[in-house]
């Protein structure tokens, strides 16, 4: 199974909220995804009103990072997320599975007390 990397120990935001944890298979999948956007881009991952169970997951490519932004980087990837989803996703786990349905970023998100059957929507 894949180690989490967890957030660096010196983010503000982590220490409040929790850390955000990404798997070494979901670098390197958005480590491929990044080599074909140009240089400096990141993955954004997002928490919006919507979905089939109130919250949905948003997956963005990016060049613009605030200040304020947590990060979690390596295997060539960078991910980062805002304080407000941060606040959502606290210790939560994102990967990448493929598998016979398909290939998909998964996230697992210790808050959701449910979530649709694709897995990008969630309640609290």
């Amino acid at each position: 199974m894949n180690a989490p990397t967890p957030l660096p120990a010196d983010t503000t935001a982590a220490a409040a909220s929790g850390p955000v944890l990404v798997t070494d298979r979901a670098l390197r999948r958005i480590a491929e995804i990044l080599a074909t956007e140009p240089p400096a881009s990141m993955l954004r991952v997002s928490v919006e009103g919507g979905g089939c169970s109130g919250f949905q997951y948003k997956f963005d490519i990016t060049r613009d990072r605030e200040a304020d932004d947590v990060v979690v980087s390596g295997d060539g990837a960078t991910v980062v997320v805002d304080p407000v989803s941060l606040e959502y996703m606290s210790g939560s786990q994102l990967d990448f599975v493929d598998d016979l349905i398909g290939a998909s970023f998964r996230i697992a998100n210790p808050h959701a007390t449910a979530s649709c059957g694709c897995g990008t929507s969630f309640a609290l």
